[in-house]
């Protein structure tokens, strides 16, 4: 498949699975239009390496003018080539039992995790159906959506929100060959899991059937099979990358 003229959109591109999507995706020849909160030094070599093929504009996934705004320049700077899909990726957690959990830590995570992926999508839809092309959507879920943790309540309902949110978008864009998919990973040692300690993640080593914790790279070769053309009759599932916790 060639990816020339194909660019893709990319939230959370700052650190950890969101910076390596958008590695993997450049080194692949896909443009590469990428937004978060916080610009670094890992993005800065981005530019300097790939040059136009990177875009990156500030972006909080709560603000859904921003969202809109993001797309509208995306498609500006990318004039010419085809957006061939959205990966949401951005997110946010806060840890706490649900009865002393603050109503604003509630909307704010919900608002991130699935308003700001529904927004982002809807924006991006509305320039990948003027073609009635094919084309992806890949949203990064959790297992606690499917499998739940304690203290992590309104990270589980925005991340099972999304693969809902798959399943159903992929019946409604299905029928011009825009495939749809969440991708479920088991815990990293990311930013989203810093509320564990050794201990902890010693556990779930301990319970996963392949012995370790998932990492970046399982996930991102993922990700580049679904966005490829050879994935074109997969849409509406929640794959799950845990090493068989949940099995």
């Amino acid at each position: 498949m060639t990816t020339d003229h194909r660019w893709l959109i990319v939230s959370g591109v700052s650190r950890g699975l969101g910076l390596a999507l958008a590695r993997d995706l450049l080194a692949q020849g896909y443009g590469v239009a990428g937004c978060s909160t916080t610009f670094g030094d890992d993005l800065e070599a981005l530019k300097a390496v790939h040059g136009d093929k990177f875009l990156w504009q500030a972006v909080d996934m709560a603000d859904t003018q921003a969202i809109e705004g993001f797309v509208s320049a995306a498609t500006t700077a990318f004039a010419g080539q085809r957006l061939w899909g959205v990966v949401n990726n951005a997110g946010m957690s806060v840890e706490g039992i649900l009865s002393t959990l603050p109503v604003s830590d509630i909307e704010q995570v919900l608002q991130v995790n699935l308003t700001g992926a529904i927004c982002l999508t809807r924006s991006a839809l509305r320039q990948m159906m003027k073609t009635r092309k094919p084309g992806r959507v890949i949203n990064i879920s959790s297992i606690t959506g499917l499998r739940g943790y304690t203290g992590l309540t309104a990270y589980a309902a925005s991340k099972a929100g999304l693969d809902g949110f798959s399943r159903a978008l992929a019946r409604e864009v299905g029928r011009v060959g825009i495939t749809v998919n969440s991708v479920a990973p088991g815990y990293m040692k990311t930013a989203l899991s810093e509320g564990l300690d050794d201990r902890q993640l010693d556990q779930i080593v301990r319970r996963t059937p392949l012995n370790r914790l998932c990492e970046l790279a399982d996930v991102v070769h993922l990700v580049r099979f679904l966005v490829s053309e050879e994935a074109g009759f997969i849409t509406g599932q929640t794959l799950v990358v845990d090493g068989g916790l949940t099995s």
